[in-house]
């Protein structure tokens, strides 16, 4: 029988063999032969039987545990048999955690350990509590988008969420067994997380080379932050060729929205929020790399991350959450739907970079849309082959000379209602001529430079 999960064979006894056996002991348990060689095969032991008192002894003085040790024969060779049980507390030995995973002992660190002390304890991290938070310190806008969501997605019902919100927080198991709001809870619905999670935002940046063009930053609610993040994505940083059917216009992005918006949506779920930094979201004319602080076992690897498996929830009360608001799906299947979104948008697979600490995904721009990609606050110096209304050429000769003009200010000077140079505005931005910087009370419009003459 091969070393497996739950079997490790030793040729001759060691004493930092204790840490296989603190290796078994915070897993799921498991038998170690003394007297084995790697292959299996038995070589025997010396000294069994002293061995036979002196490693129980050692386990107690050093683990706090005590195995059971059994002295066998086999093939007239003595061996020794060391049975752990998994233990329901974590086992250190000396100060370290071991870990067996797969058919290796691993010293926890970092994140990794973070869980796992977390894990043994009863509770993950994101139930844990939160001291001295106001129901006024909650944001009033991400109550709506759970409610709107989640009876959108059919997973909860209008009368189980048309509640106040102290009953919601409380039907979503945020609130620990002292009455206090989980760290979930407020990472979820607070208007400033950052008070009391440091780091708990988005950073999205528009690179050439190693220079940074530009930037943002999204802050807020978890659940404004997931709406947000994905729309600037694909408002503000990324520009679709266009190429026109007959009269139907057909937008081509570089890069799959289903992806980018799943990949975001996972991120948020599973980061390590306990290690203070941001979400960071790099965006290539060719490329985009979406890297994430993670706590994960040794054993994951991209080529694990690219196959079935099981959902590993990090913040099982963010998951939910997120999961009964739409967001994401409970059963694992995000790298799936991933690489399906990047087949039908003619994108390559996404590209995973995986450690305990981090997990870092590229996605690679379309050969086709690529091509076209700008960023879009940087100067165009060829004309778009996009048709402009004579309404839209008034709407930007407008805005050139008043950046900071209103939409109803646009309305009056046209003499149309405000109705209609919304949705003018709305197509000037989906041809990549026109975006806002800024918030709608104090922000301002930027038009790409394009000599309009040339436009036909």
């Amino acid at each position: 029988m091969p070393e497996s999960q739950n079997i490790e064979y030793k040729e001759s006894w060691r004493d930092e063999y204790l840490k296989w056996i603190c290796g078994f002991a915070n897993a799921q348990g498991g038998t170690i032969y003394i007297g084995k060689n790697d292959a299996g095969d038995v070589v025997g032991v010396s000294h069994a039987k002293k061995l036979l008192e002196e490693i129980p002894n050692k386990a107690r003085d050093m683990l706090g545990i005590i195995p059971e040790v059994n002295l066998l024969n086999q093939d007239d060779c003595d061996l020794i048999e060391i049975c752990v049980e998994p233990s329901s507390f974590p086992i250190s030995y000396k100060g370290e955690y071991h870990y067996r995973s797969g058919a290796t002992k691993q010293q926890l660190k970092g994140n990794a350990l973070t869980q796992f002390l977390l894990k043994k304890t009863g509770i993950s991290w994101d139930a844990s509590e939160v001291n001295k938070v106001e129901l006024s310190a909650l944001s009033e806008v991400a109550f709506q988008i759970f409610r709107d969501r989640a009876i959108q997605s059919k997973r909860m019902n209008p009368e189980d969420v048309n509640i106040p919100n102290i009953e919601l927080l409380e039907k979503l198991n945020l609130f620990t067994d002292e009455g206090k709001l989980t760290k979930a809870g407020y990472l979820l619905f607070a208007k400033d997380t950052e008070k009391r999670v440091i780091g708990s935002y988005i950073k999205i940046g528009f690179f050439e080379g190693a220079e940074i063009l530009y930037q943002d930053e999204v802050k807020g609610s978890l659940l404004e932050q997931a709406q947000k993040t994905v729309d600037l994505i694909f408002t503000k940083y990324l520009k679709a060729a266009i190429t026109y059917e007959g009269v139907t216009r057909v937008e081509t992005f570089p890069f799959a929205y289903g992806a980018i918006r799943e990949a975001v949506y996972n991120a948020i779920v599973h980061r390590a929020y306990n290690c203070m930094n941001p979400t960071q979201i790099r965006i290539y004319a060719d490329k985009i790399i979406i890297s994430n602080d993670a706590a994960l076992s040794e054993d994951w690897t991209a080529e694990k991350f690219m196959s079935k498996h099981k959902s590993v929830k990090y913040n099982p009360l963010i998951a939910s959450v997120f999961f009964l608001a739409g967001f994401i799906e409970s059963w694992g299947r995000g790298i799936e739907k991933m690489c399906n979104a990047c087949r039908e948008n003619g994108n390559p697979l996404p590209e995973f970079e995986v450690s305990s600490d981090d997990v870092t995904i590229t996605f690679l721009a379309n050969s086709v849309a690529k091509q076209n990609v700008v960023p879009l606050n940087v100067p165009l110096n060829v004309p778009l082959n996009v048709p402009l209304s004579e309404r839209e050429k008034s709407i930007l000769d407008l805005i050139k000379n008043n950046p900071a003009i209103t939409a109803s200010e646009l309305a009056e000077k046209l003499a149309v209602n405000e109705k209609t140079i919304k949705r003018n505005i709305t197509e000037l931005k989906e041809k990549g001529i026109l975006y806002r910087e800024g918030s709608k009370k104090t922000g301002s419009w930027i038009i790409n430079n394009i000599d309009f003459s040339e436009v036909q």
